[in-house]
């Protein structure tokens, strides 16, 4: 009787245990703080789908747009004490945290997307996403802000002078805001929540963005001038908090590595196909596009490669403009 007891245990026991799944799905929270036209969002997307669809149902991604789990800063903190699992943030912010990463925010340092991608997907960049695992970050892949370009309420800008007194919103980005002060602009560093609502209510007179955050926010209904400056290349960064990276199994890993990847480059392709259609939207929105000539705001922004040339090395910023 005590054998038949303890093989019906052991038989209760192997049914119990064969109904729980080896290992319950996984949910990555991925937040970003733009709407859902914008190319961030097309990046989550494509993202989610690789990851979802490689993983045989054991992770899952849930997107939250729009800030809802806050702002850049915010969100590149939460990762770092594994609240947020992972998240699409522009460069601008991670120099608070690392400072050397304002390398690729200098202004004019790329002249087209191809030498960008050559040096982010290159030994440079690829050393960057490394050093992002002692602030408690799993840095994947380089996605795609793109050229960004200056508008306002105010006036036209063909030359640094057309900027003397302009107040410009930037990101709260030390090398955004003395490149712009060597412009000639005020410079208002702010988050971009904020900006929308001062843009709206003028209080500040214009901004600086690629051209697919000006279509996707509207910013033609507050902005009358549009400048095709191109002054700065921004990417964007998938990040991943180093606590949930380490949850992952290598397989796991192995899967979100590479759909960050391709996630990036697919955004990339996006922005690149869009790009001729989003400036004439902006024309037929009736926002006045000038074609500036950079040579003169190289000249201009001179004094923030003195500045910076000590804090990310000489050789570093050579070696990027050099990248053909």
């Amino acid at each position: 009787m005590k054998k038949f007891a303890a093989f019906l245990s052991v038989c209760f026991l192997f049914t119990v245990f064969a109904a729980v799944p080896a290992s319950a799905a996984m949910d990555i929270k991925l937040a970003h703080v733009v709407n859902e036209n914008d190319a961030f969002h097309v990046c989550a997307l494509k993202f989610k789908e690789l990851v979802e669809a490689g993983s045989n149902s054991e992770l899952t991604v849930t997107i939250y747009p729009n800030a809802k789990l806050g702002d850049e800063r915010n969100l590149l903190e939460s990762m770092r004490m594994g609240v947020v699992d992972s998240s699409i943030v522009t460069g601008g912010p991670i120099i608070n945290f690392m400072p050397k990463f304002g390398v690729f925010d200098l202004p004019f340092l790329f002249s087209t997307p191809e030498q960008a991608y050559k040096v982010l997907d290159g030994e440079i960049g690829r050393q960057m996403l490394e050093d992002m695992d002692s602030l408690g970050w799993k840095g994947l892949a380089y996605g795609e802000r793109g050229f960004r370009n200056l508008t306002n309420s105010k006036k036209p800008v063909l030359v640094p002078e057309d900027m003397k007194g302009l107040k410009i919103r930037l990101m709260q980005n030390p090398v955004y805001v003395d490149s712009f002060k060597a412009l000639g602009a005020n410079a208002v560093p702010m988050a971009w929540t904020e900006a929308l609502t001062a843009l709206q209510q003028g209080t500040i007179d214009g901004q600086e963005n690629p051209l697919n955050v000006i279509v996707s926010f509207n910013l033609f209904e507050s902005q009358k001038h549009l400048a095709i400056t191109r002054h700065a290349y921004a990417p964007n960064v998938i990040i991943m908090s180093k606590k949930t990276w380490q949850k992952l199994s290598p397989e796991q890993q192995k899967l979100v590595q590479e759909s960050a990847q391709a996630a990036a480059e697919h955004n990339r392709a996006y922005d690149n196909e869009k790009e001729e259609e989003w400036l004439q939207l902006l024309k037929d929105k009736g926002m006045e596009v000038t074609m500036p000539d950079t040579a003169l705001f190289r000249e201009a922004v001179k004094p923030v490669y003195e500045k910076y040339e000590a804090q990310f090395g000489k050789e570093l910023i050579e070696a990027i403009l050099a990248v053909k």
